[in-house]
């Protein structure tokens, strides 16, 4: 069953048309912004095991981290069969200082096994099958998607589930309402790139603290929900 989540459902506000008008205006407000690391990953290899791994790396880590751990782990092992035989201290050694890089070596090659035996070594394309992996919640699962099969899909971080509700484009109590909230009113098209975009745009303006309001191109239609201090 769907999480309930509320909106503004009509008047100048309506949802989807803010969404609408915003959207190409944050494109083009973070087009020189550095991409997520693991955005940058799936374009360089095209491996949707790799988009899963470095998602898992990335959890609580710093971008350049997530990056030189993963090119690491990569570079000793390129496959899920590859992982799946090396040791919980070896993966870990690969990924250090990956935030809990311990925990995330065990179920790196706990992901890597399963993977293995019941999916022939394929990384399934469907949410209910990434969702039995382990360590595979809704967001990691929507990013392999997204970003490494190319299939819609709505990655709700912290980035996204913050700007959505300071929008005021959505009203949720956590990112699992917010991706089913965004399903029901962000257009399709924009459904792959939202996650890419509102990162770059949460880390150089839409900041958590203190945002930029007073330079922000989409000042105009933001309720700025929450907003008690800003530049």
């Amino acid at each position: 069953m769907e999480p309930k989540a509320d909106w503004f459902p009509h008047g100048e506000r309506e949802p989807r048309a803010v969404l609408q008008r915003i959207v190409p205006r944050i494109r083009k407000v973070v087009s020189a912004a550095e991409n997520p690391s693991v955005n940058v990953i799936a374009r360089r290899t095209r491996s949707p095991f790799k988009v899963l791994v470095s998602t898992v790396i990335s959890a609580r880590t710093k971008e350049d981290v997530t990056m030189e751990a993963s090119r690491r782990l990569f570079a000793r092992a390129k496959s899920a069969r590859d992982i799946a035989s090396m040791r919980e201290r070896e993966i870990a050694d690969c990924i250090y200082p990956a935030g809990f890089y311990r925990s995330k070596a065990k179920t790196i090659r706990a992901l890597a096994r399963m993977i293995l035996t019941d999916y022939g070594g394929n990384v399934p394309d469907r949410m209910e099958e990434l969702l039995t992996l382990p360590g595979v919640g809704r967001k990691t699962a929507n990013l392999v998607l997204t970003a490494g099969f190319g299939k819609p899909g709505i990655c709700v971080d912290t980035h996204v589930h913050r700007i959505s509700n300071r929008l005021g484009v959505v009203r949720t109590a956590n990112p699992t309402e917010t991706e089913f909230a965004l399903r029901r009113i962000l257009p399709r098209r924009y459904w792959i790139e939202i996650n890419g975009l509102l990162v770059k745009f949460g880390r150089s303006v839409c900041t958590p603290l203190s945002p930029f309001c007073s330079t922000c191109t989409i000042s105009d239609v933001c309720a700025q929900t929450g907003v008690t201090r800003m530049r």
